[in-house]
């Protein structure tokens, strides 16, 4: 995965342009202490805008080009996404990436451009969270190690697994922890989106897998008893998120699961099961480390939509229909 840094350092602008981004991205990453994830799509997104700039314009654009853009050039960027097929997730989100990026200009007396606020985040429909079964959800447990012909990797996968599906963590907290994070007297300490901590139970089963999976690591903490990161990957670097994506692809072939079979789908599920088992909405959205209520609501959708499935096939009435 290329460095966020070196795609904002390369992005077609002249020097000054490049600066301010560069100014903006320190900002992002440093003063709103935004995730890895959240970086790399932010960066993304205003180097595929520059690159557009630059054949829009047939130069590379400065900072009076920036100054003197239209909302007509700003739709016109918006058209081009279209026809590139991107989602409306997508260009929402790109969207929000230039607003930050204008605002930010704006707030440091770079440049002012008002055309920016003209523009319309396009409507995203909401989504109702995929979640597997509980079968399904075991089964990724039981067989996620057998991927592999590298135990301590297994034991790796496992581990990882069971935090998602177990403790109901993204995939990018599961993967940002450190050995001094590892599990401690059925508890750990999780850092999600915008930097807040949270604590979160851990059940034995889950802090067993962790602790066998650093019992068969074999590359050494350098860094010390807890320094380090608590995922390797099989080069001794932190594991990250693409390298469990693909393994979940191959769990998904191997179990027949269906394509929204993924590893935040084991976060859906974590929290869809709790529902259905009794829990109330306020504990799971911290559990789920939602800073608003609506966003974990969606899943008595879920929970609504499984019980309606449930009433049509098992209810006599609903048969004789």
């Amino acid at each position: 995965m290329p460095d966020p840094q070196a795609l904002i350092d390369g992005i077609a602008a002249e020097p000054a342009v490049r600066r301010a981004a560069d100014n903006w991205y320190n900002w992002l990453a440093h003063e709103r202490r935004l995730s890895a994830n959240t970086l790399d799509g932010y960066t993304r997104d205003i180097t595929a805008f520059m690159i557009f700039l630059s054949q829009y314009l047939g130069f590379p654009p400065g900072l009076r080009d920036l100054e003197t853009l239209r909302s007509v050039d700003f739709r016109s960027y918006l058209a081009d996404m279209g026809r590139r097929g991107l989602s409306r997730t997508s260009v929402s989100r790109a969207v929000s990436t230039l607003r930050s990026f204008f605002r930010f200009l704006d707030r440091r007396s770079i440049i002012t451009n008002a055309a920016i606020s003209t523009i319309r985040t396009p409507k995203v429909p909401k989504s109702v969270p995929k979640a597997l079964d509980e079968t399904e959800a075991m089964e990724v447990m039981d067989a996620i190690g057998e991927l592999t012909d590298k135990p301590w990797v297994g034991l790796r996968d496992t581990a990882v697994m069971m935090l998602l599906y177990g403790c109901g963590l993204r995939i990018g907290e599961a993967l940002g922890l450190d050995r001094i994070d590892a599990p401690k007297e059925g508890v750990m300490r999780v850092r999600g989106k915008g930097n807040k901590e949270r604590i979160v139970p851990v059940l034995p089963v889950v802090a067993d897998a962790v602790v066998a999976y650093l019992d068969a690591c074999p590359f050494d903490r350098t860094d010390g008893e807890d320094g380090g990161p608590l995922f390797y990957g099989v080069q001794g670097k932190r594991l990250n998120a693409r390298a469990i994506q693909e393994r979940m692809q191959k769990l998904r072939i191997y179990l027949g699961l269906p394509e929204t079979a993924t590893p935040h789908a084991l976060r859906h599920s974590f929290a869809t099961h709790l529902l259905a088992g009794g829990g109330d909405l306020r504990t799971i959205q911290e559990l789920l480390g939602h800073a608003s209520l609506s966003t974990t609501q969606r899943y008595t959708d879920v929970d609504s939509a499984r019980m309606q499935s449930v009433y049509n096939t098992a209810h006599p009435r609903a048969r004789a229909r």
